[in-house]
């Protein structure tokens, strides 16, 4: 067997990872390290296209794109929590070493997203002009902006099962191979977005359709790595069927609402959202972690894990705090040069990076209970804290205080410290231990 063979199938053979045992931090570490740079990559995706289309387009095109980022972001929160609810059952079942269980929930999992590609694309391109009316899009972007949510709605079938098989390969630790995927197809996004814009003139849909390219590839490569597994997570095209008991489990662990990314100009929404990506990618970690340790009913194990996971995370998160706030204005002119939309982008990043360790608690404690297969507890608090109490928030400081940036602006890291409160009193004193998949 030659040495090129004889290296391909080293790449795709099994690289799983049993967490229950060995150093807690050099496990988290290990696990998040790929996992952040994966997410880093992904995020890449729309920032690419946001900054090809503001620098070689136009301002239409460069609006457009910043005006879909509140559906993109969503959706990638949607398939995320998707595969965090199937990755919850999975890492238990794992930790547990029923194999049985974890190919059933493999397979249940595979065929929901099948189904929910279907629906996703059918509802996405019809939906699309609603959508955008919806969210008041100025007439002058419109055409632009449905332009871009069609096509890519079109090919959201591979986001969809790169999550799903991204998410199946971290539960048993492999958090390695999906960030090298991501690698692949981040940098040929950036090819095929300067190709089709420079070379074919072909605008926000050319951006549009080098993204949906390059997130198949992804996805053909993970279910390539399923398909060819030696381990209990291995696809099997006779087994792809729903176990309906499976499925309930999975249901009940999906939960959508990740890190608060809204935020009024596109410059600054692109920031926000790397400076979340440390304490998503180490939450992630803290999420298979207490899972795989709970299948096998070390409880505190569990505890450690998650105490060093908000360590880990509170580090990185001040490590990075401070050049985004010295070197803000240059952060923001990287998107747009445009003198008011730095000085607002430079306010916002100065003024609320400070408060994003407060976050820092909501995301891994959040991501520990999911491991422990409560996803309920967290999805409600965090829709108190986002939704309930920032729409008090705000009618009351527009109404009673003042209708300006800085109050209004505020909203966001007040709804992150009652998000992060009333997840730590949940988690100090409520037994979300007993929340277990496996009996």
């Amino acid at each position: 067997m030659s040495k090129g063979v004889e290296s391909i199938r080293k790449f795709f053979s099994r690289r799983d990872v049993d967490m229950t045992r060995g150093n807690v931090y050099g496990l988290l570490i290990e696990f998040a390290v790929p996992l952040l740079l994966g997410n880093l990559f992904q995020q890449l995706y729309n920032t690419v296209d946001t900054w090809v289309v503001g620098n070689y387009v136009g301002k239409e095109a460069f609006s457009a794109v910043g005006t879909v980022n509140p559906i993109i972001n969503m959706l990638i929160g949607f398939f995320m929590g998707l595969s965090v609810g199937a990755g919850v059952v999975i890492s238990q079942y794992y930790g547990a070493k029923q194999t049985d269980k974890v190919s059933d929930t493999v397979h249940t999992a595979l065929v929901m997203t099948g189904v929910l590609g279907v629906l996703f694309t059918a509802i996405g391109v019809s939906m699309t002009p609603l959508m955008l009316k919806f969210m008041k899009t100025p007439a002058e972007v419109l055409p632009e902006a449905k332009r871009y949510l069609t096509i890519y709605f079109s090919g959201i079938f591979g986001l969809m099962l790169y999550n799903i098989g991204a998410g199946i390969l971290r539960a048993v630790g492999d958090s390695q191979r999906p960030f090298y995927f991501l690698v692949l197809s981040a940098s040929l996004n950036i090819v095929l977005d300067l190709l089709f814009v420079l070379a074919f003139h072909m605008g926000v849909a050319g951006v549009a359709y080098a993204t949906i390219l390059s997130q198949g590839i992804s996805a053909l490569l993970v279910l390539f790595v399923l398909l060819r597994a030696d381990n209990c997570c291995r696809v099997q095209v006779r087994k792809l069927k729903m176990h309906w008991d499976v499925l309930k489990k999975v249901q009940s662990y999906i939960n959508y609402f990740g890190a608060d990314c809204m935020g009024g100009w596109t410059a600054y929404t692109k920031i926000d959202a790397f400076l979340f990506l440390p304490m998503q990618s180490v939450a992630m970690g803290a999420t298979t972690f207490v899972g795989q340790n709970l299948g096998v009913n070390d409880v505190a194990r569990a505890r450690q894990g998650v105490s060093a996971a908000l360590k880990i995370s509170a580090l990185i998160t001040v490590a990075l705090m401070v050049p985004v706030v010295a070197f803000a204005p240059h952060l923001v002119r990287f998107f747009n040069d445009t003198p008011e939309v730095v000085q607002f982008g430079t306010l916002f990043l100065r003024m609320m990076s400070p408060f994003y360790v407060l976050c820092c608690a909501n995301q891994i404690l959040s991501g520990s209970l999911r491991g422990a297969g409560d996803s309920r507890t967290p999805m409600i608090i965090m829709l108190g804290s986002f939704v309930v109490f920032r729409q008090i928030y705000l009618f009351c400081i527009t109404h009673f205080v003042s209708n300006t940036i800085v109050p209004v602006a505020l909203g966001y890291p007040a709804g992150w410290l009652v998000c992060s409160a009333a997840t730590f009193l949940y988690f100090r004193f409520a037994h979300w231990e007993k929340h277990r998949v496996v009996e």
